[in-house]
């Protein structure tokens, strides 16, 4: 009889232990798939550290270049806000599940119209120091309004009106100020003129697609591009709730990689 209650406890505890290690293997790992935008001016590389900071917690992550950006070749002609939000929205659509879409600058109008097209695919929305528009506005319309902006004054338009380029000698001091020498450098060294034709088309925003989305704003409080006081008042007309700050210029994830990582993995949380 005692042979029988040993055999029948030693069984309950192996199960005891079977069933716990199952537990522990049928856990997933907790991971969210982040897409990042770039702005105007800029390319992929300027999300290089925060990718890294995001991988390095397990989580996935999708660094669009948009065309005519970086080492794309696209001509400023074929270019529109309606390709670049094509461009985004075609890895989102083969992500299993739904992912955090951060834009950055002009990037902001890019996941705008992202975000009106595939809402089901996005579980948060993230504007960093970006456009932010209402339905029937343009990046040029929200510019103008922009009166502390310092970026006007140092454009220069092509002759073909097709491209926008800033003066070098303003470049850095726009647009990471608060950067190293190094990443000055890296800003001057992948500089390209802009394609112009997306800042002049406008957006159209329903409340059943674009209007679902759950939205956050980084505010950069030193953003001498766009200007603090235009991004209270983009917040407050997109009723936004959740806002978080930097202390920074315009370029953040340049200068404060890790500031801007550990906001984006809070934001997730």
């Amino acid at each position: 009889m005692k042979k029988i209650v040993s055999l029948l406890l030693s069984a309950a505890v192996a199960f005891a232990a079977f069933a716990a290690c199952s537990d522990d293997e049928e856990k997933p790992t907790v991971t969210n798939t982040y897409v990042l935008v770039h702005g105007a001016w800029q390319a992929p590389y300027v999300w290089d550290a925060v990718a890294s900071n995001l991988k390095a917690k397990g989580n996935k992550v999708i660094v669009v270049e948009l065309p005519g950006h970086g080492s794309d070749t696209t001509a400023p002609y074929l270019l529109s806000l309606d390709v670049y939000r094509d461009k985004v929205a075609d890895p989102i659509s083969k992500v299993d599940g739904k992912v955090i879409l951060v834009g950055h600058s002009m990037g902001g109008m890019v996941v705008t119209s992202v975000a009106e097209k595939i809402p089901s695919k996005i579980s948060k929305l993230v504007y960093i120091g970006a456009f932010l528009p209402a339905s029937g506005q343009a990046i040029a319309d929200l510019a103008i309004q922009d009166a502390a902006s310092q970026l006007g004054p140092s454009l220069i338009e092509s002759a073909d009106h097709l491209t926008l380029d800033v003066k070098h000698e303003n470049l850095t001091h726009l647009f990471i100020n608060d950067g190293s020498d190094a990443v000055k450098q890296s800003v001057l060294n992948n500089y390209r003129a802009e394609p112009a034709i997306p800042f002049g088309n406008k957006v159209t925003l329903t409340n059943k697609n674009f209007g679902t989305v759950d939205k956050v704003y980084i505010k950069t409080l030193q953003d001498i591009v766009i200007s603090p006081a235009l991004q209270d008042r983009m917040i407050a007309a997109a009723g936004i709730k959740k806002v978080y700050e930097l202390n920074t210029s315009h370029s953040p994830f340049l200068s404060q990689p890790q500031a801007v990582s550990d906001l984006l993995l809070k934001i997730a949380e």
